[in-house]
């Protein structure tokens, strides 16, 4: 399986990698991020993955043959975007493996701001909050379709590399006791410890979906992004997250979000996004260094 011998705990063909490339830029004003998708898939990710990782890779005119327990692998692009995909990953897992699911959220924003605390409005400040059922519109139109069987418990929840986090959401973070870790933990602790800590609190008979903005790095690593924040993660310990989690045999599923090649102010800046994002991806599949 991919590069190493790890050994999945949850899937019936972990070979298999469903890929769903979904090119979206709503919820917030910034243009080219529907792009991302795209871009990723044009440097060549799917081939990196197929002829070096070893993986079967199913696009979406296949989705029928990856119903079983195979990874599917989400590469979107907005942040709101990521309801959906935590919709799909807890129904999935809970209707064939009778489980909840955990998330590990790596960001620069939590993203759970309700329409109560928002100052802005914008639903890409809210995926964690309507996913959790810590917001709720049940107009159909809206997010009436996100039933029961499809939120993500707060209890299973954990963010790494948080450092732009309004108050109103640094108050939901407290009174719900969601594990997060902000830079100052990674600056205090190292990433390694930091992975520890949040991998010990989801345990391990859970399987893992893992969500992974890139504008968690920093802005040196990828500033081809809508909400650049200085004083993140480095790209190696962006690779280091994605490496320990593939190691836990937990993974049943990936979104990468946030790859915007329109917003570098060179094509250099929209090449090293796009090559970051790949590697990303790639280590949570199973790249090793050597």
């Amino acid at each position: 399986m991919g590069s190493n011998s790890v050994v999945s705990r949850f899937l019936d063909k972990p070979d298999d990698l469903g890929v769903v490339a979904v090119g979206f830029s709503g919820g917030q004003p910034k243009a080219g991020v529907d792009a991302g998708p795209a871009a990723l898939i044009q440097s060549g990710l799917l081939q990196q993955i197929r002829d070096d990782l070893g993986y079967r890779i199913h696009g979406d005119t296949q989705a029928s043959e990856t119903r079983g327990r195979s990874r599917p692998s989400i590469r979107s692009s907005r942040r709101s975007i990521a309801i959906g995909s935590l919709a799909g990953s807890a129904k999935a897992t809970r209707e064939r493996l009778n489980s909840d699911i955990a998330v590990i959220w790596v960001d620069a924003h939590a993203d759970i701001n309700t329409p109560e605390s928002s100052d802005s409005g914008n639903i890409h400040g809210m995926p964690v909050a309507f996913a959790t059922g810590l917001a709720r519109d049940d107009r159909e139109e809206y997010f009436g379709w996100i039933k029961d069987d499809m939120r993500v418990s707060v209890r299973k929840l954990v963010y790494i590399g948080l450092r732009d986090v309004d108050p109103g959401e640094k108050k939901i973070l407290r009174d719900h006791g969601i594990k997060a870790f902000s830079m100052y933990d990674v600056d205090r602790h190292g990433i390694s410890r930091v992975m520890e800590m949040a991998l010990a609190h989801i345990g391990t008979h859970t399987p893992i979906h893992l969500s992974f903005d890139v504008d968690a790095l920093d802005p040196m690593w990828a500033p081809s992004t809508g909400t650049p924040v200085r004083g993140g993660l480095t790209l190696r310990e962006g690779d280091f997250i994605c490496e320990s989690v593939h190691q836990t045999g937990q993974l049943v599923a990936i979104d990468l979000v946030e790859v915007n090649p329109s917003l570098a102010a060179t094509e250099a800046g929209a090449q090293e996004t796009i090559r970051a994002g790949c590697s990303l991806v790639r280590c949570a599949l199973g790249e090793t260094l050597l």
